[in-house]
């Protein structure tokens, strides 16, 4: 009879022991807290099958998505969420050393995770970044917040196209990418091919990697590996090198390891025309067809389209003054200088250093203006020049000893550009 009891007991011990056991994993699985699920290595009682985001096993939470709004702020969404002060006050400490939540933006994406109980608990803040990063802020136990990331599968791609009028409508009515066009146009052939003067029958191929997060959604431009560009018959190619003697810098070189960046832009303005060339002989109707000389380039754009620096200098005139309407001008060294006329608003002043491609100013109608332009002008120790007609001096070539790497990362980059069939 005692034998019979304690195998009843050590039974009883045993069923009471496992129900201990399955109800606190459960727990566990349900409720969540600080600890990221992607990097729990305890096992949870599965009541449904995984359904993973952010890290996190979102069937053990009850998930609010919503939008930043105007008026929005990092602490009243947290309050909106059901914290309150000085919980926010701590939340909003330990965040801003991983991410400064002043720059919350209206409209883009925030999760909220709560507990699966009667309490309702909130336990994480995500606010998407981007496609690719998120800010994750848990407060349970403990704040933790850092900047995440979701995987990022890379797909390599080619592409190609005749010009026909322009780089922009060839490239968008093939429905690639808005950034390619721009990544070709303003940071590798910016120096050396003027958009404004592209023929008919100029041709491009391009090879370059695109992000995909979740094997379908569009993250951007990974990188532009090689490209090659046929303008008036001559021959452009670029390949992404990394310059290791300059700090790991990366630029674009041509099949010789020459930089592809030179000192000045071929234009102050993005996808405009010349609709006035430099002319010391020009002659206009208006005047009595007088010789009236045209000192500058005009490049025309419609009202408030963003001018750039041509080149690194120092700003050393930013006003308004007769026919020149508002304009700026620029110091780049002893030699050269540049001037930006007619502009609608100014948005630098004098003493400031501006870096080529910086905007500097909006085009508009100031001044002596017939239409929407910005009239490019361009010193050469002290006397306007044509600066289409210039030779400008170019940026160094790759270090010799550097050569040999070069050439082992292009020749096959090269081979692939040649065997794009533009047909």
């Amino acid at each position: 009879m005692k034998l019979i009891n304690k195998r009843y007991f050590n039974l009883v011990k045993i069923v009471l022991l496992s129900c201990f056991i399955i109800f606190f994993f459960y727990g566990l699985a349900v409720k969540g807290c600080s600890v990221n699920d992607s990097e729990k290595d305890i096992p949870v009682v599965k009541v449904q099958n995984d359904n993973f985001k952010f890290g996190y096993n979102l069937n053990n939470y009850e998930v609010v998505n919503d939008t930043v709004k105007s008026g929005d702020s990092f602490g009243v969404l947290l309050e909106r969420n059901h914290l309150v002060y000085p919980q926010i006050h701590n939340i909003a400490e330990i965040t801003k050393e991983v991410f400064d939540v002043r720059k919350l933006r209206i409209g883009k994406p925030f999760t909220v995770f709560y507990s699966k109980d009667n309490e309702r608990t909130p336990l994480v803040f995500i606010y998407e970044l981007n496609r690719i990063e998120y800010l994750v802020v848990e407060f349970c136990d403990s704040i933790i917040a850092y900047i995440g990331r979701n995987l990022v599968k890379v797909i390599e791609k080619e592409a190609f196209g005749v010009i026909k009028s322009s780089l922009s409508e060839t490239m968008e009515a093939q429905g690639l990418p808005t950034q390619l066009i721009y990544d070709m146009s303003d940071d590798i052939y910016a120096w050396t091919i003027d958009f404004t003067r592209l023929q008919e029958g100029d041709n491009f191929k391009v090879i370059y990697k695109e992000r995909f997060v979740d094997d379908s959604i569009y993250a951007g431009i990974e990188t532009i590996e090689a490209a090659f560009f046929e303008h008036k018959k001559d021959s452009f190619y670029a390949f992404n090198y990394i310059n290791k003697a300059t700090k790991n810098s990366t630029d674009y070189y041509d099949e010789n390891g020459k930089s592809l960046r030179k000192a000045f832009l071929k234009a102050p303005v993005q996808f405009s025309r010349i609709s006035s060339r430099f002319n010391l002989k020009r002659r206009i109707a208006y005047y009595g067809y007088k010789i009236r000389p045209h000192k500058g380039t005009d490049f025309a754009a419609p009202i408030g389209t963003p001018i750039l620096a041509t080149a690194n200098g120092t700003v050393i005139e930013s006003t308004q003054r007769g026919g020149n309407g508002k304009y700026v001008k620029i110091r780049h060294n002893a030699t050269y200088s540049t001037q930006y006329l007619h502009m609608s608003k100014r948005l630098v002043k004098v003493g400031d250093y501006v870096k080529q491609g910086d905007v500097i100013g909006k085009i508009g109608m100031t001044g002596n203006s017939g239409g929407p332009h910005v009239c490019y002008r361009f010193w050469k120790n002290g006397k306007q020049v044509d600066p289409l007609r210039q030779k400008l001096p170019e940026a160094e070539a790759l270090d010799p000893n550097l050569k040999s790497d070069f050439q082992a990362l292009t020749t096959p980059l090269k081979k692939q550009l040649d065997s794009i069939n533009l047909q």
